[in-house]
């Protein structure tokens, strides 16, 4: 199959800024619980919640968590009640972002993401800026030591996977969204052990960068990340090859 770019490159680039669990895991109630308000408590019947879980049982996320995040979204636990908005915008070298958010205050968040922008060599885009120079993905992620890649392809290619790829130690499954828990849960249940699998937004083409500008990327990514109300941050930069992150 063709490679998909550079995708597994710049998630263990990035990974990083995902290092603090407490923040990680607080992204993933969040997520979880308005999944579970806008389409009910039952992964079985709401492919998002399933998505969610399915996002947060791969990070080793306890699974009295996931079910107090469900109550909280199902109204059974009281909880902030969380609105969704996708921000868009440029950083250093033209590089496309997209942050998604999940906030209890739309204010803050608006504030917030626009002041790393602006001190981050970066400026917020209108609505559509960048947003179609993405598509949303399933990726789900395989330690190439660990798994036979080619008995993988086959099983995956059969199941419906859209492409598979090797890059960095990291064999990566592609699907379409609809797919992407049909096959996590079919792939685990033939003993693959996957390293991360959720649905994200992959860019249809990179940006490359010198070494400087990855830099001042990557510091935008880290500081986006790092706000409270940031669940996710895409981008389509291609990182130079002495870029250590």
């Amino acid at each position: 199959m063709s490679g998909h770019s550079k995708w597994a490159t710049i998630k263990h680039a990035k990974g990083a800024a995902d290092a603090k669990r407490g923040q990680m895991f607080t992204k993933f109630i969040k997520e979880i619980s308005i999944a579970a308000r806008m389409g009910g408590g039952d992964p079985d019947s709401n492919p998002r919640l399933r998505t969610a879980i399915t996002k947060a049982r791969g990070a080793n996320m306890p699974k009295d968590n996931i079910t107090r995040a469900i109550k909280k979204g199902t109204g059974d636990l009281g909880g902030a009640n969380y609105e969704e908005k996708t921000y868009e915008g440029y950083g250093a070298g033209g590089v496309a972002i997209l942050v998604d958010v999940l906030t209890d205050n739309n204010n803050r968040a608006a504030a917030d993401v626009r002041n790393i922008f602006n001190k981050s060599s970066g400026n917020l885009g209108a609505t559509g800026s960048v947003s179609y120079m993405f598509k949303r993905l399933g990726q789900i992620e395989y330690d190439a030591e660990k798994v036979d890649e080619d008995e993988l392809m086959d099983i995956a290619l059969e199941l419906g996977a859209e492409d598979i790829a090797t890059e960095d130690g990291i064999i990566t499954v592609t699907t379409d969204p609809s797919s992407f828990n049909d096959i996590v849960e079919a792939l685990n249940g033939k003993g693959f052990e996957s390293l991360s699998a959720s649905v994200d937004m992959v860019p249809d083409t990179y940006t490359d960068l010198d070494k400087e500008t990855s830099a001042k990327v990557q510091k935008l990514v880290d500081r986006l990340e790092e706000c409270e109300d940031v669940q996710n941050v895409y981008t389509n930069a291609n990182y130079a090859d002495d870029f250590e992150g």
